[in-house]
């Protein structure tokens, strides 16, 4: 099993050229996955879906232009071929011809002709047009800002039909840029940038996305049924693979996609203790390989966020110190093998033209450690709130994210050094969320994520989440990002983005943790991408 950086389309270049007639019962292929979705997709929209349950499922059901490989090298999916200006500003795609919608009306084993029909480039016009178009909200408009006219109509003083995005036929597609973008391509591999017929769209008023006869299929999989009931809990959503888009190319290996919906992670680990399902996504680090395959990828960067309206962390100065009493050194050699520390923002997961950003870019510029200055910081802090000792306060921690044996080690230090106790509050994911976003708390260990594989997506989250805008001149710096045409245009804004949020002592960057694919020992390439959550199943193979 093995993992794909980059959020990928369902085609990728490997050599898989297995004929469907040569497919054999003990081959591995063929086989009906039951699999857990958790929680109900909220939509199967790909221009607007960002929870982990919808995109795996999307991921199943649609591809694009381009896909990327485990590298984050682009190949071409849909497209047959295509061409970048040398300026950088113009894509032309040329379709394949053979890429189909698929359409279960009958919801039986046979998809009649009538059901099926070619996805032209005007299915990709509509779907750009949509992610830009500022009723949509969707979340992904920003990345995909670059395009033509696309800030103009995400801010609403422009028409999304004005974006740079044209078919002057079926199968030519052309895209115009505003500014040539170093990650445009690796854009063009994510859903967002999934085709969406305007017809069809139109013909669900209004319920896109959101039920069975509201869905298309131009990738592995179609929908068969979904079937919902909040209180019920025989939850499903069942899909087949898609025989008119398989080619020598584009090969797709089970048969069935049998999704189970349970209400949370705990049911799903039990079932999956229980032989029911196949595989799961987690950020538990208690799953090990020998009995299972465990998938990893350190995607996410624990830091410390703070309360503004917090008596004792709505100080700049009390930030600082813990920030700067903040021994990562130390730390390394302690903590468990489930996080490593962090200096920086953007995690080691996130790519840049087929190679870590972190590799690229070394987060131990961002050391800050300075005792000295630490101890001074909290006097000024005690001084100004008026207190003489910093305790009684716990962070507040998603106990899914994180072994508090960690955390423990971190507040002993700061108790040691700074003569600050600070101690440790486990809850549920869901109380979690509920608390961060009502503002109940005083200091939190936040994951930072983002929803795409960039480092934009990433620096995203600090205008978007209220928790974390607390930047000064984020909007110069959204500029800078959104504006890096070359791979090193794009370094030295990610790096000049990272120290500026780091100095203003707002977000604390602690660790990177790892998101976890968890599968019984007998299934290979099962595919995962830890930024959308979604799973791919499109070459999976089972040797049970």
């Amino acid at each position: 099993m093995r993992k794909l950086p980059l959020i990928v389309s369902a085609v990728l270049s490997v050599s898989l050229c297995v004929s469907c007639g040569d497919k054999e019962k003990g081959s591995g292929i063929n086989h009906m996955y039951d699999i857990p979705l958790c929680g109900n997709p909220k939509s199967l929209d790909p221009q607007y879906a960002d929870d982990p349950a919808s995109n795996t499922v999307i991921r199943n059901m649609y591809s694009g232009l381009v896909s990327a490989d485990e590298d984050g090298n682009i190949s071409c999916c849909n497209a047959l071929s295509y061409t970048v200006s040398p300026d950088g500003m113009k894509y032309t795609f040329t379709l394949r011809n053979d890429n189909l919608w698929v359409f279960d009306s009958n919801k039986d084993d046979i998809i009649e002709d009538e059901e099926c029909f070619p996805v032209v480039a005007d299915d990709y016009v509509f779907a750009l047009q949509r992610v830009l178009d500022p009723a949509m909200q969707s979340p992904y408009a920003m990345d995909f800002s670059c395009i033509k006219n696309g800030r103009q109509i995400i801010s609403g003083a422009a028409s999304p039909d004005s974006a740079g995005v044209s078919a002057p036929d079926d199968q030519t597609l052309v895209i115009e840029l505003d500014h040539p973008s170093a990650e445009f391509m690796s854009l063009l591999a994510a859903a967002p940038a999934f085709p969406c017929n305007r017809d069809f769209f139109y013909s669900t008023k209004g319920k896109y996305g959101l039920d069975d006869q509201s869905v298309m299929s131009n990738g592995p999989f179609f929908m068969r049924q979904w079937f919902y009931d909040p209180y019920g809990v025989h939850n499903i959503l069942y899909m087949r693979r898609s025989d008119r888009n398989v080619t020598e190319t584009y090969n797709v290996f089970p048969s069935h996609l049998n999704f189970t919906i349970q209400k949370n992670e705990a049911d799903i680990r039990q079932l999956f203790k229980e032989d029911e399902i196949e595989c799961f996504t987690t950020l538990s680090g208690s799953y090990r390989g020998g009995k299972h395959n465990v998938d990893s990828s350190r995607s996410i960067t624990l830091g410390l966020i703070f309360n503004d309206n917090d008596k004792l962390f709505g100080n700049t100065e009390l930030r600082k110190a813990l920030a700067l009493a903040t021994d990562r050194k130390s730390l390394a050699d302690v903590i468990g093998s489930d996080i490593t520390v962090a200096y920086g923002l953007i995690p080691p997961a996130v790519t840049l033209a087929g190679r870590s950003y972190r590799d690229m870019v070394s987060d131990g510029q961002f050391d800050c450690y300075d005792l000295t200055q630490a101890k001074e910081c909290l006097e000024k802090a005690k001084k100004a709130i008026g207190v003489g000792s910093v305790d009684q306060v716990k962070i507040l921690v998603n106990a899914d994210t994180v072994d508090s044996g960690d955390l423990h080690k971190l507040s002993q230090s700061w108790q040691e050094l700074l003569g600050v106790y600070i101690g440790i509050e486990d809850v549920t994911p869901e109380e979690f969320e509920k608390r961060i976003s009502e503002g109940e708390y005083s200091l939190a260990l936040y994951p930072l994520k983002g929803k795409l594989n960039s480092g934009l997506s990433v620096m995203e989250e600090f205008t978007v989440e209220k928790c974390l805008d607390k930047i000064p001149g984020k909007e110069g710096m959204m500029d800078k990002l959104l504006n890096c045409g070359t791979v090193a245009e794009a370094v030295e804004a990610y790096t000049s983005a990272e120290r500026d949020i780091i100095s203003g002592y707002g977000f604390v960057p602690l660790f990177y943790k790892n998101a976890y694919l968890v599968s019984e020992k007998d299934n290979e390439d099962i595919l995962y991408d830890p930024f959308s959550g979604a799973v791919d199943y499109r070459i999976a193979q089972n040797y049970s």
